[in-house]
């Protein structure tokens, strides 16, 4: 008989592939929701429950997108953020916290749109050898062309499911190119059909922002981070934990480019307000682009 040791160590040998797997066939008959009924509803069926007072798709049930799209959104935010350093404070996700803010105010300033899951892997840099933010560990990169299949893809879905206008918007300066390049090519596909795709490219003006901000009197000074006052404040408004607020707080470092944080109210009223003049230009660039 095997002593625990030898068990052990003879477990660990077995190569993973020995050991019987599931197959990936059809679900169990007797398992609930994997049945033929549940995988095909009726796709007129009632909606049994009142819908939530939101813009988000991923955070809707397929139900509500449907009646949503009945009611008049037809209009569809594909945003793309992307995963990479941004200084000691901000969380790697830093652009896509700040699309879930900046892009229901969108939404909800045009009316007639939803937002789609933001996409959050982008090109950041060359992966092998590592360039640019790749060379920080957590950053995520894509290939260019596999960023444009992925949006290719996404927009195709979204085509599918009848959205007349699919825009996108970017907050990242890497992604601008792909997305124009791929709003060029499927726009030629699907010239004289019912669904139109935007690329706006009013939507990244971080020069524009930091112009506005200092009209608002903020005046930084650059401390050599991958953040500013406009940037952190927005943060705020949607996570403070997304920029460390607490622990800052604790090690007397809430602040950025020689602008405190403090108070935490005043931050996210302001960065509130950085949304609304971000989503009032991109609402008006994305009006002139879907009236053309």
């Amino acid at each position: 008989m095997l002593n625990k040791r030898a068990a052990l160590t003879l477990f660990v040998l077995v190569p993973l592939t020995a050991w019987p797997r599931a197959a990936h066939g059809p679900a169990p008959s007797g398992r609930p929701g994997a049945s033929a009924r549940a995988a095909t509803p009726d796709p007129d069926m009632a909606r049994p429950i009142d819908a939530p007072d939101t813009v988000f798709i991923e955070d809707m049930t397929w139900l509500e997108v449907r009646d949503a799209m009945r009611a008049g959104k037809k209009t569809v935010i594909v945003a793309t953020g992307g995963i990479e350093q941004n200084g000691p404070y901000l969380v790697t996700g830093k652009h896509n916290v700040i699309l879930r803010g900046v892009s229901e105010a969108i939404a909800r300033k045009l009316g007639n749109a939803l937002v789609a899951p933001i996409i959050a892997f982008v090109p950041e840099g060359n992966i092998d050898p590592p360039s640019s933010h790749m060379r920080y560990p957590g950053s995520i990169s894509l290939s260019a062309a596999t960023f444009k299949a992925l949006l290719t893809d996404v927009a195709a879905s979204l085509k599918a499911h009848g959205f007349e206008h699919v825009v996108l918007i970017g907050d990242s300066g890497g992604n601008q190119a792909g997305m124009q390049e791929v709003a060029a090519e499927l726009g030629q596909k699907w010239a004289g059909g019912k669904t139109r795709i935007h690329f706006i490219p009013e939507f990244y003006d971080y020069v524009g922002m930091q112009s506005w901000v200092k009209s608002q009197g903020i005046n930084e000074v650059d401390e050599g981070h991958h953040d500013e006052y406009g940037i952190s404040t927005m943060m705020m408004a949607v996570d403070p934990a997304s920029v460390r607020f607490e622990q800052r707080v604790a090690k007397n470092k809430a602040s950025i480019n020689g602008v405190s944080l403090l108070p935490a109210e005043k931050s996210i009223a302001f960065g509130k307000r950085v949304f609304e003049w971000r989503a009032a230009a991109t609402v008006a660039a994305i009006q002139k682009a879907v009236s053309q």
